[in-house]
């Protein structure tokens, strides 16, 4: 061997310490190809991140702002939401507006309302006067439906709106359903002759029978309709209307049927049987179970003088927020058309037999001979009746007055309800408030 050979321990060692430079040396290129992408990584998440950063910032700031929240006094309203709005409301003495709270908010509604201000003023304080254990009176524009008054008495001192309840017997003042059906749908007329026996105001089984004999009495529909003579309505109702007519003449007048309204009304409620003698009994209103609400008795009141339409009845004439800002705002509207307008002008007639020379003719003599109310045509329709127990007396007027030259009509419903001593009666009531009316 030379001087550079080596032994083979020492060679082994020797290849081992290269093979550790080469692999320090692969891992230190490793190392650095991985740092190098490390931090290229690194500096592309920064700027991608300012950049997303930046974009969602922008965007952030030209964004819309979210909606503010809304101020429920703006609202809208319309008329299904006035009985809510409305409950509880005591007119009482009318004040021309008040004011309600809103919803939600804290605000308030300003409600401004139809009524007659003076009118309603005068009936509250004439019924506190008319020593009836109760007493209610609506009065209404027939043209447009505007309700005038609306006031009620209780001497118990309940605060009960009578006027929209319709637990009371309709007594007589069915006869103008009755009538309409006659003329409308059996061919009658004002001055048709009918026959009847007895009594006018009974009502028994031998009445309703179709004989004459020496002492049957002979009048008109119209005088019939005026003084109001059971029988007479007793025996249209069997032989010339029958169960259908009368049911159906019924509905179409509002007999269970809602009332749209301002406030909530009870509906009016019939039962028309088929057997003979009720049917008399439903025809004439000498029955307890035919009920209706003193609103239902002016609304029959106002399709006779409105040639037979019924507008629809409205209280509040409109409701703003304490902006100013009107948010309903009433429009008069078609309730419906009962009748025809030749069947309308029958019933007129028939309505001012009642003041001539029926049931009113007492009553209205004051009103009718007033030079004040030449030319006013005033017609009328009474009912009066004992409740079950005979305790109480309801009584009844649904009245209108007609001014010549263009002035405003009137339809008023009057309910007095007396105990064993009368109070004053509807007629007398309704003649008061229709002067009143009529010179304010």
């Amino acid at each position: 061997m030379g001087r550079y050979s080596v032994n083979w321990k020492d060679y082994q060692k020797s290849l081992a310490h290269d093979r550790k430079k080469k692999y320090l040396f692969r891992a230190i290129r490793l190392l650095g190809l991985y740092g190098g992408t490390a931090f290229l990584i690194t500096v592309f998440v920064f700027y991608a991140g300012s950049w997303i950063a930046g974009y969602l910032g922008e965007a952030s700031h030209n964004a819309p702002e979210p909606a503010k929240k809304t101020d429920t006094s703006l609202r809208k309203i319309s008329k299904k939401d006035l009985p809510n709005l409305l409950e509880g409301l005591d007119l009482g003495p009318s004040e021309p507006s008040h004011y309600v709270a809103a919803d939600g908010e804290g605000g308030r509604f300003q409600v401004e309302y139809s009524l007659d201000r003076d009118l309603q003023n005068y009936i509250t304080d004439l019924l506190a006067r008319s020593n009836t254990l109760k007493a209610a009176v609506v009065a209404l524009r027939p043209e447009d439906g505007r309700v005038l008054a609306m006031a009620h008495y209780d001497n118990g001192g309940d605060s009960e709106n009578l006027c929209l309840k319709a637990d009371f017997p309709a007594a007589s003042l069915f006869k103008i359903v009755s009538a309409a059906a006659a003329l409308e749908s059996a061919g009658f007329s004002p001055d048709r002759p009918v026959y009847f026996n007895g009594r006018k105001y009974t009502l028994y089984r031998n009445q309703l029978k179709q004989k004459r004999g020496r002492y049957t009495t002979k009048t008109s529909f119209k005088k019939a309709f005026g003084s109001s003579i059971n029988s007479v309505f007793g025996k249209i109702g069997i032989y010339n209307l029958g169960q259908e007519v009368m049911a159906d003449s019924a509905n179409k007048f509002f007999f269970n049927r809602s009332i749209p309204f301002d406030l909530p009304v009870a509906k009016s409620t019939i039962q028309v049987p088929e057997e003979d003698f009720g049917l008399a009994e439903t025809a004439s209103g000498f029955n307890k179970k035919t009920r209706i609400s003193p609103l239902h008795a002016a609304i029959l009141a106002s399709a006779v003088v409105n040639d037979g339409t019924v507008m629809k009845p409205w209280l509040v004439k409109k409701v703003s927020n304490e902006k100013g800002d009107v948010l309903y705002q009433s429009r008069p509207g078609v309730l419906g058309s009962p009748m025809s307008q030749q069947t309308a002008r029958d019933l007129r007639v028939l309505m001012r037999e009642t003041v001539l020379s029926g049931t009113c003719r007492k009553s209205f003599r004051k009103a009718r001979r007033k030079k004040a109310f030449r030319g006013v045509e005033f017609g009328a329709k009474t009912g009066s009746i004992n409740d079950e127990t005979g305790q109480f007396k309801y009584d009844w007027l649904a009245a209108y007055a007609i001014p010549p030259a263009g002035g405003k009509a009137i339809v008023i419903a009057v309910l007095g309800i007396h105990g064993e001593k009368l109070g004053i009666r509807a007629g007398v009531l309704g003649r008061y408030i229709i002067s009143y009316y009529l010179t304010s």
